[in-house]
């Protein structure tokens, strides 16, 4: 929890606003824009658009154990029996980024789900800090979210997604429960952890952490993460590499020396272009290389 703390922190910092600036009119100008409201400002510049030409891309509400949870579903248009990628979103929930990179997958040929992990404890996306933290992330127990998930990947199965080519991505904490899924769930096929956490403290609803997993995991995942990360240090990466290697899952870890965190995030002063560039691609051979393509 210690180094989401600090990224919030930090993302709070570079959200200051400038004197004259009418932030509850900014607020509204971005969520309509579909961004959450902790990750604001959103640098315009460096966004990343993909459109939804050519899919098939939709909201859903899939209730699970008597809740309604959210589902945003992108996927080339009148296509069946397509490999699934699972979406798992940073602390800011499903919003316009979560979705866009949905459809990315879906333009190379995936069924692309991104489901609200949150929702029982909050709407991530209108939440702003500290409450993020304090009352959703830190009170949503990584039991519900392997559950949910398991249950998320059964409804792609029924949707047409062949789940025999299944993988697994997400972006800080994403990255941190794509490490935990692919330990839980025998069905994955391959996962790739963007800058999620490795290490910790554990308590009642977080109850181990990747470095506890890499060891025994089966399942082959990438991990992408920054030299320059101020809440993931360099010496947590190389304890997970040696986990790693005791083990026999073939997973490895890129580091990229001039990036720090959330470096694939565009919509972010963090994004650096050539480095989320490079991750994208070795994502995408990534599954295609262990069978999920």
């Amino acid at each position: 929890m210690k180094d989401l703390i600090s990224d919030a922190k930090s993302l709070l910092a570079a959200s200051a606003f400038s004197e004259g600036v009418d932030r509850r009119v900014f607020l509204k100008a971005a969520m309509g824009s579909g961004f959450a409201v902790a990750a604001l400002p959103v640098v315009a510049q460096t966004q990343i658009q993909t459109s939804t030409e050519g899919l098939d891309a939709a909201d859903h509400i899939i209730v699970i154990n008597g809740q309604d949870v959210p589902v945003y579903r992108a996927q080339p248009k009148d296509r069946t029996n397509l490999p699934v990628v699972l979406v798992i979103s940073e602390i800011f929930g499903v919003h316009e980024h979560i979705k866009d990179v949905a459809r990315r997958f879906a333009k190379a040929g995936y069924m692309a789900v991104a489901p609200d992990m949150f929702v029982r404890q909050g709407d991530a996306t209108k939440t702003p800090q500290p409450e993020l933290m304090k009352n959703i992330i830190a009170k949503t127990p990584d039991a519900q979210v392997m559950s949910d998930l398991d249950t998320v990947v059964t409804w792609t199965r029924q949707r047409g997604g062949n789940v025999d080519k299944l993988g697994i991505t997400g972006f800080c904490w994403g990255g941190r429960i794509t490490w935990l899924y692919a330990s839980h769930n025998p069905k994955v096929k391959a996962g790739v952890a963007w800058y999620g956490r490795l290490v910790g403290e554990t308590n009642a609803l977080q109850t181990k952490h990747p470095i506890e997993v890499a060891q025994a995991l089966k399942v082959p995942v990438l991990g992408l993460y920054g030299a320059k990360d101020g809440g993931i240090p360099l010496e947590s990466v190389e304890r997970m590499r040696k986990a790693l290697d005791a083990g026999n899952s073939k997973s490895t870890i890129h580091v990229y020396p001039n990036s720090g965190h959330a470096f694939h995030a565009d919509y972010r002063p963090s994004f650096n272009a050539e480095d989320a560039k490079d991750g994208w691609s070795k994502a995408l051979n990534w599954f295609a290389k262990h069978g999920v393509a």
